[in-house]
């Protein structure tokens, strides 16, 4: 008697394996939850058709924010306290249809909902969390208003603790309070932001002093640091302390980047974020006047700081930042990585591979054996970078087909 587990073989297709290598004719077969072979001629208990189809490993977006829907503050407030949670659920299933499989929540989701999808309580794709956003008083994440009123997107609760630390001390019991709530990653402001009334996108936030004690932090118990970073000066600052991933990076200059580089420091570009702040005005949604005004004088340099990292070999995953934009139309922004001047090979390997390795997963990211099935199933040319998203046809997560749509088989 065979005890061993089913075999599940894709067949007929294409696979970009997440190496950077062109899509090339291979079978990829998955039993129990992993893959087990990679080659031509294989079989199984069950065949999945791929013919003019090609097979991608499962999609990365390392900057999404779960409980937030649109920056539209006075819709935020008349939702109930609890109604985030459903959205997020709702949040989730869309990420996993557009074929991410993998995302790094950067604020906002608790400990609860990452373990509702481990548990199988809800439908979407595995979930790093960073719980809350840690600002300084002023800083891009404080929610105080002209008026006087704090009135932010993401009110603390039992597990999304409050985030402000002024000084080193505060830095310290943030960091740890955050990390005992279930922090996989700490998300720090070094710089002011767009979304922000008062502070402006080029001035950094926190010295290197707290920073550094973020980092150690962070450090000790095996974890790492991301950084909201817009201005240069913030970045560089990040950079230094050992930051490990820049978020944005809208003003980069040459000295920044070369820091980036010495320090293999990654950057999380998220260009769709402010076009995303630009179309929710264009849709009538109430914006105020200096958050979008920001949104449209960082646009441009967003695209020339992400073209000269790019050019200058800097390492980049994807993110959308997605929350600020709908959620499921994350693969909007691999077209504008690609107008940077990114192959849509290395597109494709900042969704996956590389967006792995940032998030610490060695067995994501590419179709090889003993890897996760995480896999997403795409009609016709996957470098199609535009028609991607329309073009997804399943996603498979831990070899279980999660999604399916527009298929005969």
């Amino acid at each position: 008697m065979n005890n061993s587990p089913p075999r599940t073989v894709f067949t007929g297709g294409l696979v970009f394996d997440g190496t950077g290598a062109a899509p090339a004719p291979a079978d990829v077969v998955v039993s129990d939850g992993r893959i087990v072979d990679v080659g031509t001629g294989l079989d199984g208990d069950t065949q999945v058709d791929c013919t003019g189809r090609t097979l991608l490993p499962g999609l990365f977006d390392c900057h999404v924010h779960l409980t937030l829907n649109g920056i539209g503050l006075l819709g935020a407030l008349q939702k109930p306290f609890s109604y985030q949670f459903y959205e997020a659920a709702v949040n989730l299933r869309r990420t996993l249809e557009a074929g991410i499989t993998t995302v790094r929540d950067a604020a906002g989701a608790d400990l609860g909902i990452k373990q509702a999808v481990e548990d199988g309580l809800l439908t979407g794709p595995r979930v790093q969390i960073s719980i809350g956003l840690i600002t300084q008083t002023g800083g891009h994440g404080d929610p105080w208003m002209p008026s006087g009123q704090c009135a932010g997107l993401a009110v603390p609760h039992p597990g999304r603790p409050p985030a402000m630390a002024d000084g080193p001390d505060e830095m310290r019991r943030t960091a740890r309070t955050l990390l005992r709530a279930g922090a996989e990653v700490l998300k720090v402001c070094t710089t002011g932001g767009v979304l922000s009334p008062r502070d402006d996108p080029r001035h950094s936030q926190f010295t290197p002093e707290e920073l550094d004690i973020l980092v150690t932090e962070a450090n000790a118990q095996g974890r790492y640091v991301m950084a909201h970073a817009q201005g240069a000066d913030g970045i560089k600052n990040a950079v230094r302390a050992g930051v490990r991933s820049i978020e944005h990076g809208i003003h980069l200059d040459d000295e920044a980047i070369d820091l980036m580089l010495q320090h293999d420091t990654w950057l999380v570009p998220t260009l769709i974020a402010p076009v995303s702040v630009i179309r929710a005005a264009e849709s009538g949604i109430e914006i105020p006047e200096a958050m979008l005004r920001k949104a449209k004088e960082v646009t441009e340099a967003h695209a020339n700081s992400v073209r000269r990292a790019a050019e200058a070999g800097v390492r980049i995953a994807m993110g959308t930042d997605s929350g600020i934009g709908p959620h499921g139309t994350n693969l909007d922004e691999l077209p504008l990585m690609q107008s940077c001047g990114m192959t849509p090979a290395e597109v494709l390997t900042a969704t996956t591979s590389s967006a792995a390795r940032l998030l610490g997963y060695d067995d994501l990211g590419t179709v090889e054996p003993g890897n996760r099935a995480d896999l997403v199933l795409v009609e016709g040319d996957a470098y199609d970078l535009t028609g991607l998203a329309s073009n997804v046809t399943e996603v498979w997560k831990d070899g279980i087909r999660a999604v399916r749509r527009n298929t005969g088989d």
